[in-house]
């Protein structure tokens, strides 16, 4: 056996003394997503994280130590930090550590979750922060969706919700050049502003901005301010890029209308998973048998909405369906709103995805859903008091 030479000798030494440690999480990105009642961060990470986040005061700090981890990209510029956080920094107390500390601007709360892998997604550590006075939606939401809300007094005029879908963490399907979320946003701004100069009509919006609200929680700001409609606006995408056509759904109380019909509500459902909302509220799923009950005349009401719809969609383009799709979507279950989705164009079909970008075709669309919205109010004058 030949002696160790003593540059091996000194090379074995120090690998003893300094074993190799397990490989580093990398987080690759911090991104950021400002709503009006919170701001977003999230953390993308390689690999499950070891971690733990604290509060430091004088001055207010939130901090968040990542064991064996590094920085894969710089900081966020201050500018985007949003309401909530003055600066970021970064740094390493220690060998294998990454420090992040967060200068609070503001009093707050503060919630934090770490996500599994999803989809396009790895390991994702989310802070949401909140204004200090932030009051919490009903723990169960679906229990607090089965008690009768108050009807309003009218006058004159009909409330229209318009849930432009995804936005902020879930970008929706994409395509070559585009985002659903950022197409959708656009279409349901002008659909906004073409029914507010109708009159007898008042339209609002789920979202304003490039931010991502749970499923339920759309429903809920449209019962809080007792809508009378809902629209939710979508662009559907598919793994065959030769898929076209709008479409036109409501919700399903047993089964699917098509295939097509439960994979695209299956993969709408999953959009809390891609934007980071926990669904496992147990009360939730036990509250679904009171809201079944009460929906029987709301969904025949929301076929009847759509079928008007889907007729001026076909005068401006293909449809994929020339029915009315159902299917159980999240999105559409409340009880005594008459609701539809709209799924505008395939934004995976290059043709359409090139529509979609267009001033004018996005025109087209609220153009469309707008004289939808008026042909059943027409039809339905009795309910509405509509009369023009």
């Amino acid at each position: 056996m030949k002696p160790l030479s003593i540059v091996k000798l000194a090379l074995l030494l120090f690998l003893i003394s300094f074993p190799v440690s397990a490989k580093s999480s990398v987080v690759e990105d911090i991104r950021m997503w400002h709503a009006p009642e919170r701001s977003r961060f999230v953390f993308d990470i390689d690999t499950k994280p070891d971690y733990k986040v604290y509060t430091l005061k004088s001055p207010d700090r939130l901090v968040v130590d990542l064991e064996r981890s590094v920085l894969g990209r710089p900081m966020p510029l201050p500018e985007k930090l949003g309401p909530y956080v003055g600066k970021m920094r970064s740094g390493n107390p220690k060998p294998d550590t990454l420090r992040v500390v967060f200068e609070i601007a503001k009093p707050i709360r503060y919630e934090l979750q770490l996500l599994k892998p999803f989809d396009r997604y790895q390991y994702r550590l989310v802070i949401d922060f909140y204004d200090q006075d932030h009051v919490e939606e009903p723990a169960s939401v679906s229990a607090s969706l089965a008690v009768p809300r108050q009807k309003r007094e009218r006058t004159g005029d009909i409330l229209i919700v318009i849930d432009a879908g995804h936005g902020g963490e879930d970008p929706g399907a994409v395509g070559k050049r585009s985002y659903e979320k950022t197409i959708v946003l656009s279409v349901a701004k002008k659909l906004k502003n073409m029914l507010n100069k109708e009159p007898g009509l008042r339209a609002e919006l789920t979202r304003t901005g490039d931010y991502y609200i749970s499923l339920r929680r759309r429903i809920i700001m449209a019962r809080n301010i007792n809508a009378d409609l809902f629209v939710s606006v979508h662009a559907d995408g598919h793994h065959n890029t030769k898929a076209q056509g709008a479409s036109v759904y409501a919700l399903s109380q047993r089964g699917a209308t098509s295939e097509t019909a439960r994979w695209l509500a299956d993969k709408e459902n999953s959009a809390d998973l891609a934007g980071g909302v926990s669904i496992s509220d147990k009360d939730d799923l036990l509250a679904e048998v009171l809201l079944d009950l009460s929906m029987t005349k709301t969904v025949s009401e929301s076929i009847s909405f759509g079928r008007e719809v889907l007729d001026e969609l076909k005068k401006i383009g293909k449809v994929h369906s020339k029915r009315v799709e159902q299917a159980g979507f999240a999105v559409l279950k409340s009880p005594d709103i008459p609701s539809i989705l709209v799924e505008t164009a395939y934004i995976t079909n290059p043709k359409e995805e090139k529509l979609l970008g267009t001033k004018s075709h996005q025109t087209k669309l609220a153009t469309a859903i707008t004289n939808g919205i008026k042909r059943y109010l027409r039809k339905n004058q009795g309910i509405y008091a509509y009369q023009y």
